[in-house]
């Protein structure tokens, strides 16, 4: 029988379950807020309905859920993933949380990535509400689309998470509110989630990642068909550099 033993013996635990614990701290604070519930999803919503009952508004295609449908999951993922996360990682940082949260055991990329987790489950409930809002409207996708639309959506994530979160790690939280939402309208406006560009604006801005979301989800949902190059490629690029330029500037004060 061996003896008993009680000396201290500190240790970290793992740091899967560090983040797992942060991420889901994260997501219960993001669905606590209920003004970002608002951006996130009444909006959304509300403009998928309007919009699709609005005969007053010429689209391209009298398939009028089905154009609006992917421009309106764009939108939740820009909302969720850039706007919301971004005023309030940067009112968290200004207030000192994140601060506290850098003198624990949670590194800086523990802190990006746990942001990032939650964000995907938001994420995932909003495309699960706006697809059953859709097909209560008629919307038919093409579920051969529906994998792709997956990756899409995941690239999209990272692009806007990681620009969300480089804004809020350098920037004072008034200046975050107000960057934020005014990327936001002019995205909004840019992106042809809810009104058609004309060719001129789509050449131009079609390198914008609401743009190539947008354009994405069409083609594979919509369509049918694979998204083009041009998508993932601008895509890809933005996420990759967003994320790479957060996790070299972010600060925690």
């Amino acid at each position: 029988m061996s003896a008993l033993t009680f000396s201290p013996a500190p240790a970290r635990a793992p740091m899967a379950q560090i983040i797992a614990r942060q991420s889901a701290m994260e997501l219960r604070l993001t669905l606590r807020r209920g003004e970002s519930l608002l951006l996130t999803l009444v909006i959304p919503v509300l403009l998928l309905i309007g919009v699709t009952k609005l005969d007053a508004l010429t689209l391209p295609t009298d398939d009028r859920v089905g154009f609006l449908v992917p421009g309106v999951l764009a939108l939740a993922v820009m909302s969720t993933a850039f706007t919301a996360q971004a005023i309030a990682t940067g009112y968290e940082r200004s207030y000192g949380v994140l601060k506290r949260l850098g003198s624990s055991a949670l590194p800086r990329w523990g802190l990006l990535l746990a942001k990032s987790l939650a964000v995907l489950a938001v994420i995932g409930l909003q495309t699960l509400i706006l697809a059953g809002v859709g097909a209560a409207l008629g919307w038919r996708p093409h579920l051969a689309g529906v994998a792709l639309a997956i990756v899409l959506v995941a690239l999209g994530t990272g692009a806007f998470s990681g620009l969300a979160l480089l804004m809020a790690g350098t920037l004072r939280a008034e200046a975050t509110l107000a960057g934020a939402n005014l990327i936001y309208l002019l995205l909004l406006a840019a992106g042809g989630v809810a009104v058609p560009l004309s060719d001129t604006a789509h050449t131009l801005l079609q390198w914008l990642p609401i743009t190539a979301l947008t354009d994405g989800l069409r083609d594979v949902l919509a369509d049918g068909g694979t998204a083009p190059a041009r998508v993932w490629a601008v895509l890809g690029c933005w996420a990759v550099g967003a994320i790479a330029a957060a996790a070299r500037w972010f600060r925690w004060e």
